[in-house]
């Protein structure tokens, strides 16, 4: 068995210093076979989970009269994306059950029962009766779905960017570490080319008829090569060398609580502002260039598609930065980036007919996004220990995630509604990035350090 020494506490070091060993010592060996298969699984495992997350954004103008019929369009589309923000609510809860499963029984465990649950929830989605079939309770069915989905989400980014982090060299954490929001992100982009195709090959009639089901049920056989590709797994070392020593936490949840509370706070702040500014491009933009701007709906799809791919990348260059120059600086640049171009953006989108701009436009926005999420993902498993890893960081994560991202795109639209401004959302982009920024300020850097045992 190897010997592990206990790393100093990132949290022991001034801001911005940098350790001068890029290699854990005493650590367990982690090979780059081991990193890639584990960067791919966690990475492929993301994207079907996100796909299925994904597909209601984007279906949130069919889906609207169909759950929530109103006289008033703007009605129904905000009752449709107030459920996408409900599903957030279940996501800390998700995170809490996962991440104890994770700490205690393994990584591998808990990845594969976030797909298996995701994807049943997915397909329980697609065969929905609407509201014209059972009345009001398809909106309750469909909230209830939903919840089902949040509830399987809120394990999964943790766990991948847990496990990746536990099977990746300290000097390549950030690199490897970039898989998870590539996943997470291409679910977006596939998400949006699967609804783009349906709308091509569907008249309008068909659409609102069946052809919404499609993507959903699509993501059973999706999830059935996730869980091939899962169940092939080992666990981490980090994992397998804490069970040997009989190290596993009794309750995770408890010990991060007592023991670590300003880490969760600090994971929640950086959280808040990646996904506060993510899901503006991720979802908000498409209701808005569909219903505000008047573009076509499979212009708008496919657009998204191909912006989101192309922004994902330039994920592994953002990895490849936080590995050299470190996870503060990096981050730092990605909120003073956002919070310049945020009015820049609507201002352009707004003003344009072409939606050659608009995809150029998305790309950039999606480019800074991976920016602030790349350096994210290994900053967060660097700041617990590994017994209640996967606990803290699903806790965090989701938490912020409640505040900033299930809820970006209802209080976007509210915001446009309510005040009349398109530009709007662009106050919520550059607030979020400024909590990200003040958050940044507590945190030491974590670069190239141990993992903490």
């Amino acid at each position: 068995m190897t010997n592990v020494e206990k790393p100093a506490r990132a949290d022991d070091r001034s801001p911005g210093a940098m350790p001068p060993d890029p290699h854990r010592a005493g650590e367990p060996q982690k090979s780059p076979a081991m990193a890639r298969r584990a960067a791919i699984a966690g990475g492929v495992g993301t994207l079907i989970e996100y796909y299925d997350f994904a597909v209601y954004g984007f279906l949130a103008v069919v889906i609207a009269p169909l759950f929530f019929p109103s006289d008033s369009p703007v009605t129904s589309i905000l009752a449709t994306l107030a459920v996408f923000g409900v599903a957030y609510v279940a996501r800390p809860l998700g995170g809490i059950f996962f991440g104890r499963l994770g700490d205690r029984r393994g990584r591998r465990s808990a990845l594969v029962a976030t797909v298996v649950c995701m994807g049943i929830a997915c397909g329980i989605l697609g065969l929905l009766p609407t509201h014209s079939s059972i009345g009001v309770l398809a909106p309750i069915l469909l909230v209830l779905v939903r919840l089902a989905q949040g509830f399987s989400a809120g394990g999964e980014v943790g766990g991948a960017a847990t496990y990746i982090a536990e099977s990746a060299p300290a000097h390549r954490r950030g690199f490897f570490g970039s898989f998870t929001p590539i996943g997470s992100t291409l679910g977006f982009a596939v998400a949006a080319a699967v609804v783009g195709l349906v709308t091509l090959l569907t008249t309008d009639e068909q659409m609102e008829s069946w052809g919404w089901r499609i993507p959903f049920l699509l993501a059973l056989p999706l999830a059935l090569i996730c869980l091939r590709v899962r169940m092939k797994l080992e666990d981490t070392p980090e994992f397998e060398e804490m069970a040997e020593k009989q190290e596993v936490a009794k309750s995770p949840l408890l010990d991060v609580v007592r023991n670590n509370p300003r880490s969760v706070l600090k994971v929640v702040g950086i959280a808040i502002a990646m996904n506060g500014s993510g899901y503006i491009g991720l979802t908000y933009f498409n209701v808005y260039l569909i219903n505000d701007l008047g573009f076509s709906k499979d212009s708008v799809y496919w657009t998204s598609a191909i912006a989101i791919a192309l922004a994902c990348a330039t994920f592994p260059i953002s990895g490849m930065m936080t590995d050299r120059f470190g996870r503060r600086p990096v981050l730092l640049f990605g909120y003073i980036a956002y919070i310049v171009i945020a009015f820049p953006a609507f201002m352009i989108l707004g003003a344009t007919g072409s939606i050659v701009v608009v995809g150029l436009v998305y790309f950039v926005y999606m480019t800074l996004n991976g920016v602030v999420q790349v350096p994210a993902f290994p900053l967060f498993t660097e700041l617990f220990p590994r017994a209640t890893r996967y606990t803290g960081v699903s806790l965090g994560f989701n938490i912020g995630t409640i505040a900033a991202g299930g809820t970006a795109p209802y209080v976007a639209a509210q915001l446009v509604e309510s005040t009349g401004n398109a530009m709007a959302p662009a106050y919520w982009v550059v607030g979020v990035c400024l909590i990200g920024t003040v958050t940044l300020l507590a945190i030491r850097e974590t670069n190239r350090t141990a993992l903490p045992v």
